[in-house]
């Protein structure tokens, strides 16, 4: 297959496997949202999902969010990890949304960035999947899938962004980059992982890469 082709074959298999697909993080609004996803940094989204309900029974805004304190906030989130950053992350983005934006999240992915622990994954997550805006968040299972189907040779997410937005069209994005997702627990996780399983890598990826990961598996 030529480049060009694998891209179709990836966007037409995924289509027919995940034709509607959920949000991972369980959301009513865009601030709910920025705050799970800052939250499952480290993080799974099972786990996430055990925990913002317990967060949002006592505020589901920024309002009320500043009126918990940051070791208030720690002791709800711990389970999650990295509860003293988090925590301060939430409470301090919350008290600038306030100040700055009326209580409302804005979106502006440069905006987002400037939030306190609101990277840039955090920022696009954000934009797409609560305003429907063109992006294209990279975690650790898109990273891998776009290595193993030889779709990019990043070393890091930022490079696999990248390559992933000039390949795939960006009207595909916001739903692409979900589909991925499920796509790579379900089918192509980092461990336990089962080549006659793994439809668009025993399609599309390259002998070396196959063979390496045979090699892995058998390990």
């Amino acid at each position: 297959m030529t480049k060009k082709e694998k891209v179709q074959f990836v966007i037409d298999t995924l289509e027919e496997l995940y034709p509607e697909v959920p949000i991972p993080l369980d959301h009513k609004d865009p601030y709910t949202l920025l705050i799970a996803v800052l939250l499952s940094a480290q993080c799974t989204d099972v786990r996430v999902n055990q925990i913002t309900p317990k967060l949002f029974a006592f505020a589901d805004n920024p309002y009320d969010m500043v009126k918990l304190s940051v070791e208030e906030i720690a002791e709800i989130i711990r389970p999650c990890g990295l509860s003293p950053m988090k925590s301060k992350g939430i409470y301090g983005l919350s008290k600038i949304l306030i100040e700055q934006y009326d209580g409302e999240v804005p979106a502006d992915i440069s905006i987002l960035e400037t939030l306190p622990a609101v990277g840039h994954k955090t920022a696009s997550v954000v934009m797409s999947q609560a305003f429907n805006i063109p992006a294209f968040p990279v975690d650790t299972h898109i990273h891998r899938l776009m290595h193993r189907w030889n779709l990019s040779s990043g070393k890091n997410v930022q490079q696999t962004e990248k390559d992933a937005k000039r390949l795939f069209p960006e009207n595909k994005w916001n739903k692409l980059h979900l589909q991925m997702i499920w796509y790579g627990r379900e089918y192509s996780p980092a461990r336990g992982w089962k080549f006659n399983n793994d439809i668009i890598t025993r399609a599309i990826g390259t002998k070396a890469m196959i063979n390496e990961l045979l090699k892995t598996h058998k390990q």
